[in-house]
């Protein structure tokens, strides 16, 4: 995935987080379902203001790779940044930079389809600020969504009633706790840099019966969600 610089005089969106102890893993880093949820809520911060947030338009996350250059260790407060990076019919493109008071950057490219308030696809039109900064780049919503190996060590993951959203989805920001919690069972050390991606095919919910299927490649770890015998997300860290 490409990822595109931010814009010098089109709109971008800018947030100021503390990194809390909920935030943390036990070394102290700031771990990838606490930057999701950062993310999360800057976006809704921006479409609200801009007016294309909830109830009018909903979006649904449907790719997102994370680039940690170097890894929230010290930092205490991070600064996001966000922008439209691209458009299609019924998608469009969301760019994040995160900078943390102690050293820490991450880079992060994602995809988001725009849904009506029936939660249907819908067009995007008349997008305004968003598609100056969007510059006429196009995005694609095609996603790659592999099945595990035969050898895949395989583990059950129950979900909780915390885990779902407004929508009745399980959150995006849990399915990074499901790789966080893998990475540390497997013992990796994630105090480097490293680059990460989450592929969202079919939501889950409350009511799924969810295995993971893990997988290492070299440096590369693989985990597919599975449910009703069909991989629903796919994530890869490197």
């Amino acid at each position: 995935m490409t990822f595109v610089d931010r814009p010098t005089t089109a709109r971008s969106f800018a947030a100021r987080r503390s990194v809390r102890l909920a935030d943390m893993d036990s070394r102290g880093r700031l771990r990838l379902d606490a930057v999701a949820r950062y993310l999360q809520d800057t976006a809704i911060e921006d479409v609200l203001e801009t007016g294309w947030g909830m109830p009018d338009h909903l979006w649904f996350i449907r790719r997102i790779e994370v680039e940690v250059e170097s890894p929230f260790l010290e930092d205490r407060s991070v600064e996001v940044v966000t922008w439209c990076s691209g458009v299609a019919a019924i998608a469009a493109g969301r760019r994040w930079s995160l900078r943390g008071d102690a050293g820490g950057r991450i880079e992060v490219e994602s995809v988001w389809i725009h849904l009506d308030p029936d939660a249907r696809p819908a067009r995007i039109e008349h997008f305004g600020a968003y598609a100056e900064a969007a510059g006429g780049r196009r995005v694609s919503t095609k996603i790659d969504l592999p099945d595990p190996p035969p050898t895949a060590a395989r583990f059950g993951w129950p979900l909780r009633s915390t885990d779902v959203d407004l929508h009745g989805h399980v959150n995006n920001a849990v399915h990074w706790q499901a790789v966080e919690h893998r990475l540390a069972s497997l013992g990796l050390d994630l105090r480097r840099p490293l680059s990460a991606r989450l592929d969202y095919g079919d939501p889950l919910s409350l009511d799924d019966t969810v295995e993971l299927a893990e997988w290492l490649d070299g440096e590369a770890y693989s985990v597919a969600f599975i449910a009703d015998g069909r991989t629903k997300a796919f994530a890869c860290v490197e």
